[in-house]
């Protein structure tokens, strides 16, 4: 296992009709390998371009990723990424989705076929292999996502708002999957959200990210991940402990828009 190493990390964007957008500021942090990371923020605080540079979709402007001391400088099989939209391949069927990693590194089929059921099962869509994309539920589509990553045996999930597309049945037992998951594998999982719910309960790492530049506001170390799958999520969520904490990242996150808002009234 790798620890992920972000080191005074700057992107800014230059625009089409002349000026610039920094959108990352001397970004810097560690995170052991095996940690459940969230990224939570207003709109425009940069955690989706952190994402991507972690991705190796991105090159930074300033500083550094290395995964395990290797510098990142593209995207690689060691860091599989699940966007919020499943991104699948709609030709294909379930199983096909999941097996392209595998097929494309040669694996020979009996091992391949073996893998796909397994990951199958684990993401609970065993006797799905057979369906179509098109078939599937926004919910059962995002497992399939989640299963043809985990198939290339990366060390770092990259998630992008893997959930925000979901209804709230659906996204409360996808976070328990996602909990499941990191739980049974061990990977080291970034996930970047809007809903300071799903930060909580997910993360047993979070930041909150603030924009005008992107930048590390408050970090904090949580409970509730570790503790997610032995107590019931709707419990969880309405102990006193996490709505103590959901109300001081709300409060922090209406800070941060206020903050915005006044900025840009001020520049009207």
């Amino acid at each position: 296992m790798k620890d992920l190493s972000v080191e005074g990390l700057g992107m800014v964007y230059e625009l089409p009709k002349g000026g610039s957008v920094e959108a990352l500021h001397d970004v810097s942090f560690d995170l052991e390998a095996g940690r459940l990371l969230t990224l939570l923020g207003p709109s425009g605080c940069g955690k989706t371009t952190l994402l991507n540079i972690i991705a190796g979709f991105l090159t930074p402007t300033s500083g550094s990723v290395t995964l395990g001391g290797d510098p990142i400088a593209g995207p690689g099989q060691e860091r599989g990424m699940v966007f919020q939209q499943g991104a699948l391949f709609e030709w294909q069927n379930v199983a096909q989705n999941v097996a392209f990693g595998p097929r494309m590194n040669r694996k020979k089929r009996s091992e391949t076929n073996e893998l796909v059921e397994d990951l199958l099962s684990t993401v609970g869509l065993q006797g799905f292999g057979d369906k179509a994309v098109y078939e599937l539920s926004g919910g059962m589509q995002q497992r399939v996502a989640l299963a043809r990553c985990l198939a290339n045996d990366p060390e770092v999930i990259l998630m992008d708002e893997p959930l925000g597309a979901l209804d709230a049945l659906t996204r409360e037992k996808m976070q328990s999957l996602i909990l499941k998951l990191w739980q049974e594998t061990g990977k080291t999982i970034v996930l970047v959200t809007h809903s300071v719910e799903e930060a909580l309960y997910l993360g047993d790492r979070l930041f909150v990210m603030a924009p005008r530049p992107g930048r590390i506001e408050r970090e904090y170390e949580l409970p509730f991940a570790a503790n997610g799958l032995h107590v019931d999520p709707r419990e969880m969520k309405a102990s006193p402990e996490f709505i103590e904490k959901r109300e001081e990242l709300l409060s922090l996150i209406w800070e941060m828009e206020e903050q915005i808002m006044g900025h840009e009234g001020g520049m009207a």
